[in-house]
């Protein structure tokens, strides 16, 4: 899944400040709008009530793990 690009430290690792937009690299830009498309066409393509159970995700594969857990069910279920 998608990650907000974070700040990295002087040893390269990522910290918890999330990354300016203005500064994001070319792929992280390309890998934040395929999240976006992805999530608008899961917005779009569900009822009023699938909605309101991913309405605050910010990452495509949450919201599809939620759909997928409420469709099919945990795998305990099964």
């Amino acid at each position: 899944g998608w990650d907000h690009p974070k700040v990295k430290d002087a040893n390269e690792a990522d910290t918890d400040e999330l990354k300016p937009d203005e500064e994001w690299s070319a792929a992280e830009d390309s890998l934040s709008v395929g999240n976006s498309k992805a999530l608008n066409a899961i917005f779009n393509g569900v009822d009023q009530n699938m909605f309101r159970l991913i309405k605050k995700c910010i990452v495509a594969k949450d919201a599809w793990e939620i759909l997928k857990t409420t469709q099919e069910g945990t795998s305990k279920v099964k």
